[in-house]
């Protein structure tokens, strides 16, 4: 069983017990329950059910793992010759989440 989920307007592909990275969300504490109630498609053994806009009924339920960083990304722009130069560097925060259970 598979669900696509939407989690603050990025949808993600889950099944039971994938770890996902949600973006950072400060109210969620490593080990609380976490319930994501805009299920948009649920698919079972070759049966899809599309919601419109999300399928009744549908939830699907994870437990918070913990925060972790994405891969640093550099910004580098510069004029020749200018002796002008701005290196920016940044590192996205994600709520990891392992999906428990999907109820359809």
């Amino acid at each position: 069983m598979y669900a696509i989920i939407r989690d603050r307007n990025q949808q993600t592909k889950v099944q039971q017990g994938d770890v996902i990275r949600c973006d950072f969300n400060g109210t969620w504490n490593k080990g609380d329950k976490v319930t994501f109630d805009e299920v948009l498609l649920v698919g079972n053994e070759g049966k899809v059910t599309i919601g419109k806009p999300t399928v009744k009924g549908a939830k699907v339920t994870g437990e918070v793992i913990g925060s972790v960083n994405g891969p640093k990304v550099i910004a580098f722009r510069f004029k020749r010759r200018k002796n002008v130069r701005k290196k920016r560097g940044h590192r996205q925060e994600y709520t990891q989440v392992k999906i428990t259970g999907i109820q359809a």
